[in-house]
């Protein structure tokens, strides 16, 4: 090669053109083009150092169950291959294992029904004679193995039935089970929405009881949305829904006695209108922890109860001024006594006490919040956990022995760190995450945090959108006039110029305990943020009080008064980004989906001179119209509390519209009811004033199928560069 003096290359070099960045399209983000890959189902076994993935051959189209070895991370066997069953022809929808770890029941075919219910064809396969039994001919609900893996329990047409794997024969133990009157063991609609769980019974370690939640919601009022499908005539589909103030499901608890067949019902005390948002054995086959937790949802009883004699006893009490959470945390050691996870001292943390309810040691202590808890590892006496420790914004996992000392932080990147630990509790599989950085998967140990190796990566997805003009996401504070300090970002265009101004497209959700502003990788609206920012807009997304993760004050501020402060915090954070020197304050929007729509609506009428658009995806306009359990919790009743419920309610607040507004809602959410979107549109219409709208037919709360999120984001998109 000739040579060429240095200072002829770089002039040459200058004077090329820069590379074209491409930009992001609608296109690309609705396709998938943007996917992270992920470790699918992964699950730690019980038995042994091992780990399971479930995995998919395109090529073939077939599902695989890999087996791994967590010491090594080597594949050691796959569990089964869809390909060699004809039965599995629809794949592989979700799997769990029998208690010994022989047997996987395989969901297939799976026809959803609400956020977290489906119905399926389940089928049993032995691993070790690779056979594949059908569970029943009718697709079921929620089944699940007895302790000894000799049973398996399934909800079917609102009762119950028990399966014998080995004689095949199938036994029907509920009888008065009637679609819109009476659930035995599923859950009602406004369980499995707000307290986030569908199996409503439990088998005990013995594996000759099972304990169940019978709804009866013979009184609770019916809702009724059209479907319309391509049919001449739309299909009502008629459903329990409780709204505030209105009648629940009376719920009572059972217990089936397998061997004998007979069943009781548990009396657990003077309770009136009250909740059993969870059930769980312990560890003792015929001890039954039971929480009982009033309609406020401001007294929590943790009672055990005596399978045998039916005695149940008030073992633990939990009182809020504002309202105690339900979680899964609750975990039962070796003598029975329980972990337990409390915001009592102000922050969530862990607690220890023994089997009669005494406290024996508040683990974690500190104005941080304890965000998951892993397990206990009776062999080193540690817990591990996850919290926010390092920032509220941030994730680390951590153990601390169980007398609250020796803790150590296992993770030490800033961002977002969730462990998946072995079942000896010697390894973790670490999925980490930053705004920076897509997510990996590590292997540590579990005694210092130390890398083992590095199972996957996302760097081809990082490789490719180096080819993008896409910016940093920037994380600050922002402190309002009235001196509250909000977690916020920002993106910004790749090109910024701070001597220009620039609109701003605020997004936010804002509900209680919610979080939006995280280090942590994108999700597909990040994307869409990061293409608004190439067309010259700035976005910021503020976490107003009432988010989490700031300790209770912070979140329980908004108690008896949703809409308020949330409301008041994002127009004096627009306020404060207005006097940004590169800010165009009168170019100032907002957005939000279900309760990011009932604060975007809001915010255009009660912060009229502030915002110039909003847009607001299936939004909650009056919390009249929406369920009791999760209304309640915030506001109490409307019976109660009617200055709460109306004086923030957007429809009441319509004559204040001045900018640009475009309602968007699916005809057939289950959840938000389009009545609230209907009842928008009237008093918008009754106070003479002009805007956008957009129903989805047949679209529930996610409003997708086909190319109507791409559409959906296409028409908000116009919006936005129309109106702002």
């Amino acid at each position: 090669m000739k040579y060429i003096k240095k200072s002829i290359l770089l002039f040459l070099l200058a004077a090329m053109p820069a590379v074209a960045q491409q930009k992001i399209t609608l296109q690309e983000i609705w396709s998938g083009a943007f996917r992270a890959k992920g470790m699918d189902d992964l699950q730690s076994m019980a038995n042994t150092n091992q780990y399971t993935v479930l995995n998919t051959n395109r090529a073939s189209r077939s599902n695989q169950v890999d087996l791994y070895d967590f010491a090594t991370l080597n594949k050691v066997g796959t569990l089964i291959d869809t390909k060699n069953f004809k039965e599995l022809a629809q794949g592989i929808d979700s799997y769990t294992f029998s208690p010994d770890e022989k047997k996987l029941l395989i969901a297939s075919n799976s026809d959803r029904i609400f956020r977290h219910s489906f119905l399926a064809d389940f089928y049993i396969y032995d691993i070790a004679a690779k056979t594949l039994v059908k569970l029943s001919e009718d697709k079921v609900q929620e089944p699940t193995f007895s302790a000894d893996g000799t049973k398996v329990a399934y909800g079917k047409g609102n009762n119950l039935y028990v399966y014998d794997i080995a004689t095949k024969a199938t036994k029907q133990f509920t009888k008065d089970g009637k679609k819109n009157s009476v659930i035995n063991g599923i859950t009602d609609w406004v369980y499995e929405e707000e307290f986030a769980f569908v199996r409503a019974y439990d088998w005990n370690a013995a594996g000759d009881k099972i304990a169940f939640i019978r709804f009866d919601e013979t009184a609770v009022p019916e809702f009724t949305m059209e479907v319309y499908n391509n049919g001449l005539y739309p299909d009502p589909q008629t459903f329990k829904y409780p709204k505030a103030g209105e009648k629940n499901s009376t719920v009572s608890l059972h217990i089936y006695d397998v061997k004998a067949g007979t069943t009781k019902e548990i009396k657990l005390g003077n309770y009136s209108d009250f909740y059993i948002p969870r059930i769980k054995w312990t560890n003792d086959a015929q001890a039954l922890s039971v929480q009982v937790l009033n309609r406020h949802q401001n007294n929590l009883d943790l009672i055990f109860v005596d399978a045998n004699s039916g005695v149940a006893k008030v073992v633990l009490n939990e009182q809020d001024k504002a309202y105690v959470d339900i979680t899964d945390n609750l975990t039962f050691l070796n003598d029975n006594s329980f972990i337990w996870t409390s915001e009592k001292d102000g922050y969530n943390h862990i607690y220890h006490y023994s089997k009669a309810g005494k406290l024996l040691d508040q683990i974690t202590k500190g104005n941080w919040e304890v965000t998951a808890y892993y397990g206990f590892d009776d062999k080193t006496g540690n817990i591990f956990y996850q919290s926010v420790e390092n920032g509220s914004i941030n994730r680390d996992v951590y153990r601390i022995n169980l007398n609250g000392k020796n803790k150590v932080r296992l993770t030490n990147q800033v961002g977002t760190s969730n462990a998946t630990f072995s079942p000896n509790f010697d390894l973790f599989i670490n999925a980490f995450s930053s705004a920076k950085q897509p997510t990996t998967y590590t292997l540590n140990s579990a005694k210092d945090g130390n890398q083992v190796k590095e199972i996957a990566n996302n760097n081809d997805l990082k490789t490719k959108l180096a080819n993008y003009a896409i910016p940093v996401k920037e994380f600050t504070t922002i402190t309002t006039e009235k001196g509250n300090e909000l977690n916020a970002w920002f993106i910004k265009p790749a090109n910024f110029d701070p001597s220009k101004k620039y609109p701003v497209l605020m997004y936010q959700y804002s509900g209680p305990g919610s979080q939006q502003v995280t280090n942590s990788w994108n999700d597909t609206d990040d994307y869409w943020f990061y293409m608004l920012s190439q067309e010259g807009y700035i976005i910021a997304c503020v976490d107003g009080r009432g988010t989490g993760f700031k300790g209770a004050a912070f979140k329980k501020v908004t108690y008896k008064e949703l809409g308020k402060f949330e409301v008041e915090d994002q127009i004096d954070a627009a306020k404060v980004i207005g006097k940004y020197a590169y800010v165009d304050p009168a170019r100032i929007g907002i957005w939000g989906w279900s309760y990011g729509g009932f604060m975007s609506s809001n915010c255009i009428l009660k912060g009229a001179d502030v915002f110039k658009m909003a847009i607001a995806v299936a939004p909650v306009t009056n919390w009249r119209f929406y369920d009791s359990v999760y209304t309640e919790r915030y506001m109490q009743t409307p019976q109660e509390n009617a200055s709460g419920y109306d004086e923030n309610s957007p429809i009441n607040h319509a004559s204040k519209l001045k900018g640009s507004y475009l309602l968007v809602h699916g005809s057939a959410d289950d959840n938000v009811h389009v009545q609230n979107t209907m009842l928008m549109v009237e008093a918008l219409v009754q106070a003479n004033k002009q805007f956008d709208w957009a129903i989805y037919p047949d679209k529930n709360h996610g409003i997708y199928g086909g190319a109507t999120r791409l559409q959906l984001y296409t028409k908000m998109t116009n919006f936005i560069k129309d109106k702002l």
